[in-house]
């Protein structure tokens, strides 16, 4: 017997420009699709979700995470990016790492996620051991997340070494089949790669074959940094014919102003993790580079380490970053701002949509639209710092926080109700994280010592 969901008079922002938005309609899910959208269903055998006073959307997608740092939360409110560096791989905390800890990780770092509305999220790995790699991907399955696990090489000496041929494990071939063998799941296959900036060009052109061999969206860090801006990694993938909408670039920071609409013309996608980017020293976000080139950025979190593991936040470091950038050259002519460079809708179609596109699962999420799979967040406006809710797009982006997500669902599936998560025994949750944490500070009592 099929599971039928009557979402009831919620304010609908859909993402979908041919419906538009909704002041107030029903949203009808059937298992876990998404069957119509209108106002005054009548509709028979549903069980009822009251959505009044509340704003329906997408779930967020998180371009990038690492997620199994949340086993590691806030130890870097300080850190640049060679402290985090050093710290976190070169031998730290990452390597430290057994298969438990692992899974831990993830449940945690997942379960963060799904809690602040993020429905869908590409998690960046390091991989240690086929028994890591299964461990990572069996949290995120208990967590009840939609995601793209990006296998990666470990994060030892060799993989910082610009000229290390070092490849992805062949273990990833049994990952594929093991736990990806099918696209219709919630989990599905990605590669994080080292890239041009962080490997021998060789093991670069190899990993990208490898990662459409697998019919994977294959992500790496590019021009951010020191190592940016004389490297010229975008042109060199361009000229060998490399680049198309299956990769990911993460950062990408200060490269060329010309290699951004290389990308853009490739259909590859950027993601921009602002608050980590403006912190750590990768560089002014990319942003407005980007979208002046034909692009249409992501959004990621990037480390639990040093931000808070929500998509409001970022949203709201995106849009200001950029509208700062371009203030500031308005102000350095002697002129005052008019109309602002970059609107709150264009922030939450990063969010949604374009984070979908960028992962290749834009035909199952990313909008509400009939057809597509449900994946949606309900966002309460009584809330005190939403109320009264005049704008409800710039009520999400710039007001709104995980606090006020009051129902989430994954493929017509509820996985928070009421403010709370279902499915999961929080207080084991803590327990296998806490003795996971507990493990690594004493393993690593150096750097942790260093650093706490």
């Amino acid at each position: 017997m099929s599971k039928r969901y009557l979402i009831k008079n919620g304010c609908v922002l859909t993402m979908d420009k041919s419906l538009g938005d909704f002041k107030k309609a029903d949203i009808l899910v059937e298992d876990s699709i998404i069957v119509a959208i209108q106002e005054e269903l009548d509709a028979s055998d549903c069980e009822i979700v009251d959505a009044t006073d509340m704003i329906v959307m997408p779930g967020f997608v998180d371009t990038h995470r690492h997620v199994w740092e949340s086993l590691v939360r806030t130890i870097g409110a300080d850190w640049s990016l060679p402290t985090y560096l050093q710290n976190i791989y070169y031998g730290g905390f990452g390597s430290k790492l057994r298969p438990v800890d692992s899974y831990a990780a993830n449940l945690l770092g997942a379960l963060e996620a799904l809690n602040a509305g993020v429905t869908t999220l590409l998690d960046w790995t390091m991989i240690y051991s086929p028994e890591h790699a299964d461990g990572l991907v069996q949290g995120l399955k208990n967590a009840g997340i939609r995601a793209v696990f990006a296998y990666g090489a470990s994060g030892e000496t060799e993989y910082w070494d610009r000229n290390s041929k070092k490849i992805v494990s062949d273990d990833v071939y049994r990952v594929k089949q093991q736990h990806f063998s099918s696209d219709d799941q919630l989990l599905t296959m990605g590669l994080a790669i080292r890239g041009p900036e962080f490997s021998h060009w060789d093991a670069t052109v190899h990993e990208i074959r490898l990662a459409r061999e697998l019919d994977a969206i294959c992500s790496m860090h590019v021009g951010f940094g020191s190592w940016g801006p004389d490297d010229r990694s975008i042109e060199k993938l361009y000229k060998a014919g490399l680049l198309g909408p299956d990769l990911n670039m993460v950062h990408a920071n200060t490269m060329g102003y010309d290699e951004y609409k290389m990308l853009a013309d490739s259909g590859a996608s950027i993601s921009i993790t602002p608050e980590v980017e403006m912190m750590m020293g990768h560089g002014y976000p990319a942003t407005g580079l980007f979208l002046e080139n034909g692009g249409t950025p992501t959004l990621g979190v990037d480390v639990v380490t040093s931000t808070s593991g929500d998509m409001f936040t970022q949203m709201k470091f995106m849009l200001q970053a950029e509208r700062a950038r371009t203030n500031q050259n308005i102000l350095a002519s002697k002129n005052m701002p008019g109309e602002l460079s970059l609107k709150a809708q264009q922030v939450l179609n990063f969010a949604t949509i374009a984070g979908a596109k960028a992962l290749g699962l834009d035909h199952k999420i990313g909008t509400l639209s009939p057809g597509k799979e449900a994946d949606f967040i309900m966002i309460r406006i009584t809330d005190l710092n939403m109320f009264p809710a005049s704008d409800p797009v710039g009520a999400v982006v710039q007001f709104a926080n995980p606090s006020n997500v009051d129902s989430v669902f994954v493929s017509g599936r509820p996985v928070k109700r009421h403010g709370q998560l279902l499915h999961v025994d929080l207080n084991h949750v803590r327990k296998i994280a806490g003795e996971s944490k507990e493990f690594l500070f004493s393993t690593f009592a150096d750097a942790a010592n260093g650093v706490v």
